[in-house]
């Protein structure tokens, strides 16, 4: 793979810390993030992630990055995204996009804040419970990340990515027979899915 410029990988590193897992986005329902065996933050080898605020640092046509002018924007976009958000309280999008901008710009407690304001006015909203799943997943929280996807299996009991993420906390957690129930449970129920073949994979490896 492509190394990154070592300019990229020092504003990468102020902006951002990958924790690499195989959590399954449904987003992504074809593939996962990564091996949760990868070694946490190692982006060495990795593309700059395609987000909103790391996108302009692979355009050809933008301006050479640098620290100041990179942060300047990140703070600007914010900072617009935050006026919306008083405007338009009541705005569910202006707040996930928000909220999403917080996240990738890892300020996480505040990403949590308002993705949960969105689910006070909306419990069922299985899109910002899995945004909730990541955070708490990726800060080692586990019993969050579980409780977020028994939230999303009780809407939907056949939802095969929550219920594969579910498995995955609890490999995580080191209860390898729960992992396997759930993991066979999408192989047997749902072997048309794009996920089966993931869960047969992880079954091999526990």
């Amino acid at each position: 793979m492509k190394k990154i410029k070592p300019l990229y990988i020092y504003l990468a590193g102020i902006i951002i810390c990958i924790i690499l897992f195989y959590l399954i986005s449904p987003n992504d329902k074809n593939t996962s993030t990564s091996s949760m065996t990868a070694p946490p933050g190692d982006i060495t080898n990795q593309q700059m992630p395609n987000d909103s605020i790391h996108r302009s640092l692979t355009n050809p046509l933008a301006e050479k990055p640098s620290k100041d002018n990179v942060m300047n924007s990140i703070m600007q976009h914010m900072n617009e995204l935050k006026k919306d958000v008083k405007k338009h309280p009541n705005d569910t999008l202006k707040i996930r996009e928000y909220a999403d901008f917080l996240n990738e710009a890892h300020q996480k407690d505040q990403a949590i804040y308002y993705y949960n304001k969105i689910l006070k006015k909306d419990p069922k909203r299985i899109d910002i419970l899995t945004s909730l799943v990541f955070i708490y997943y990726n800060d080692k929280n586990f019993d969050e990340a579980e409780s977020c996807l028994n939230k999303i299996l009780n809407i939907d009991k056949n939802n095969v990515e929550a219920m594969y993420n579910l498995g995955a906390v609890y490999a995580t957690k080191g209860d390898r027979a729960k992992a396997r129930q759930l993991w066979s449970k999408i192989v047997n129920n749902f072997p048309a899915s794009s996920v089966a073949q993931k869960a047969r994979e992880s079954i091999q490896r526990l």
